[in-house]
């Protein structure tokens, strides 16, 4: 017997009542009381069983239409349980492109930010990230769909700067290329990155070396050196021995600052700085001459790092070493200048071969055939460089029975 909506309507006992005008239509009544419609039909040898909606959102003859709907299918050969799938998934990959297109560069450049920034060792870099973004390629293109971003978009955010501030476009031209390709990465936008340079923005803008002055660190002339080491060390705190031994190792800031007891090995005399601390991604080993290691043995061992900040479990700023070139009055140098005048020392004052000097500096061997043949690091080459540098910044040999380290007052770090 075909049901009726009155029998609908008083059908409450759990159990699944057949409507006999329909073949396979029931009304489903689940133990909770939940009153729904249920087509079942045989697919492969197989029964299967496809919901058609609740009772309160469909009445018997929608019902009724809709698993007729899903029969006729089946006579074409067609399942209606894996057609309605597949007709949802499509719908949802709409959705998602929907969605996608509103996506704005604005919100795909924190998203690449966030994603990323865990990753990256500089800390200064990081948070240049943002607000290059924020101060240069927001205000053209912040707002605008990422979808959407061309290459008329990018060079209205980056040609006013183009010519002033050649360095910093280039990096912000840099960083919106990588938000378009994580952009592309995340379905948000098809095709070519606007952003790259080569074959692209190469024929739209000058090279930025054509017009930009190369501009050097400011740095000590090497002959003034033992006369500020002296002022130097007659300085107290963590800060002036970091940027005593960032001189003596002619290393970068953000090697001193990131160093940790555990790559110090006071014995052997050495230093290793693993890969993932490094420029070039290299493990790089330095090795301590006698006054580096007088430094060391004289700091206070709080926690991990070698050169502690004034918080538990952090080192120190990467501004402090410059904090104390600006209490000095050198308002005319920079912490890293002191590699460029290492550099000119080795040069003009020693016969050290020009491949040592720069491994000293662990500078990227840029010629290849050179990098594949020397292998080594040189060290005990590079450990003769740094004494006689050391010996240099204190105008005589050093007395290894004298400590010529200021002590560190705990209170000043």
């Amino acid at each position: 017997m075909a049901l009726t909506t009155k029998q609908v309507a008083k059908l409450t006992e759990p159990g699944r009542y057949g409507d006999g005008e329909v073949k396979g239509l029931y009304l489903q009544v689940a133990p909770t009381g939940a009153r729904s419609w249920l087509l079942r039909y045989e697919r492969g040898g197989r029964e299967r069983a496809m919901g058609l909606g609740p009772v309160e959102d469909f009445t018997l003859d929608e019902a009724r239409e809709r698993a007729r709907k899903a029969r006729q299918l089946l006579k074409d050969g067609i399942d209606p349980i894996d057609a309605r799938n597949e007709e949802r998934a499509s719908q949802a990959a709409e959705r998602a492109l929907a969605a996608a297109a509103n996506v704005t560069f604005k919100e795909c450049a924190e998203q690449y930010y966030k994603f990323h920034s865990r990753k990256w060792n500089n800390a200064k870099h990081s948070a240049q990230f943002l607000s290059t973004m924020k101060m240069y390629a927001y205000p053209a293109l912040g707002k605008l769909p990422v979808a959407a971003i061309d290459k008329a978009l990018v060079l209205k955010a980056i040609e006013p700067i183009w010519y002033t501030k050649t360095e910093t476009a280039s990096r912000v031209r840099g960083r919106i290329e990588a938000v378009l390709d994580f952009a592309k990465t995340r379905g948000y936008r098809m095709g070519e990155n606007p952003a790259t340079w080569d074959g692209n923005l190469v024929h739209a803008l000058p090279a930025r070396n054509t017009i930009a002055k190369v501009e050097h660190h400011a740095a000590l002339p090497f002959a003034e050196v033992p006369d500020f080491m002296v002022q130097l060390a007659a300085r107290e705190g963590i800060a002036a021995r970091a940027l005593e031994f960032t001189i003596l190792n002619a290393s970068r800031t953000g090697e001193v600052i990131g160093g940790r007891w555990s790559e110090i090995d006071l014995e052997a005399k050495l230093w290793t700085i693993p890969a993932g601390r490094m420029k070039a991604k290299k493990e790089h080993r330095v090795p301590l001459t006698g006054h580096s290691l007088d430094i060391l043995k004289a700091l206070p061992r709080e926690g991990d790092f070698v050169f502690p900040g004034g918080r538990k479990g952090v080192p120190i700023s990467n501004m402090a070493m410059a904090e104390v070139l600006k209490r000095m009055g050198r308002f005319d140098i920079t912490v890293h200048g002191f590699r460029s005048t290492f550099r000119d020392w080795a040069a003009e004052r020693t016969g050290y071969p020009n491949h040592v000097i720069e491994m000293a500096l662990a500078h990227v061997i840029g010629n290849k055939v050179e990098a594949a043949y020397r292998r080594g690091d040189l060290f005990a080459k590079r450990a003769r460089l740094m004494a006689d540098w050391a010996k240099y910044c204190f105008g005589k040999p050093l007395d290894a029975t004298v400590s010529n380290v200021m002590p560190i007052r705990r209170a000043e770090k």
